[in-house]
């Protein structure tokens, strides 16, 4: 199953889109086919969650759609730009300028601090930032009395907001969350769900989360589910249990004791 849309460049209700995206690693017999000719739309300003078993395609499919990796067919918009076919130097701008990123690992400078780590994109850019939108940001995260901490006198909790904050500073079109809460406790883990969905509601982002835990899922407006580089199924308006319900049924497929990270 994929989502249906008109072939072109995306619409004004459309971040980004694929037609045909294939992603294939070796060749010949050896050659596994992660994503197998993948249409799907992400709309605008909602909050976009990606599931699937081990192996599905699914971080393939948001570091395809996100210019970190190359495609083997296929096209892909960011937008009005497609950007299958840039330059590398192109798409190191289109990333820096236009994308947001989210990872398990939080990825801050520790010699920083908390404010130098949020607009550090943007100053090696040589860009300064919308400060109107950042004091934003900031107060959206509950970050301004921890700007001054360097990493090391973080929480882990915290750690993530901070890079939630620099994933959001440049204002991007799109922001790609990869396992955000994968290296948090549960109660930090729901702390930056609740962020990423303020930053959803509040300041009209759009976010697309890999994820493999049906909670996370709960707080997307939509499900997207992979199996085989393939969309199989969605589900709006998700709920964790729903969404247990629908991943068990690539356990009894798979014969597994429950889905695992890609």
């Amino acid at each position: 199953m994929s989502t249906a849309a008109a072939e072109g460049p995306a619409d004004d209700g459309t971040a980004a889109r694929a037609r045909g995206l294939t992603k294939a690693y070796g060749a010949g017999e050896t050659a596994v086919l992660a994503l197998d000719s993948v249409d799907v739309d992400i709309a605008r300003g909602r909050f976009t969650a990606v599931m699937g078993p081990s192996g599905s395609g699914k971080s393939t499919l948001m570091h395809c759609l996100a210019g970190l990796d190359t495609v083997s067919a296929g096209q892909i918009w960011l937008g009005g730009t497609e950007i299958t076919g840039l330059r590398e130097r192109e798409l190191t701008r289109l990333r820096r300028d236009r994308i947001g990123f989210m990872f398990q690992s939080f990825n801050l400078i520790p010699t920083l601090n908390a404010a130098e780590n949020i607009t550090l994109p943007m100053d090696i850019a040589g860009r300064k930032p919308d400060e109107k939108w950042l004091d934003q940001v900031i107060d959206t995260l509950g970050l301004r009395d921890r700007l001054k901490h360097r990493p090391a006198q973080l929480s882990g909790g915290q750690q993530q907001r901070v890079a939630c904050a620099r994933a959001l500073a440049s204002r991007p079109e799109l922001i790609f969350a990869d396992e955000p809460t994968g290296n948090l406790d549960s109660r930090a883990g729901l702390e930056v769900l609740g962020f990423l969905r303020e930053a959803v509601d509040q300041l009209g982002q759009t976010v697309v989360m890999v994820t493999h835990d049906p909670g996370a899922a709960a707080h997307s407006d939509l499900v997207l589910f992979l199996a085989d580089g393939r969309i199989v199924d969605r589900m709006e308006d998700p709920t964790a249990d729903a969404v247990l319900e629908r991943m068990k049924r690539f356990d009894v497929g798979r014969g597994s004791s429950g889905p695992e990270e890609d």
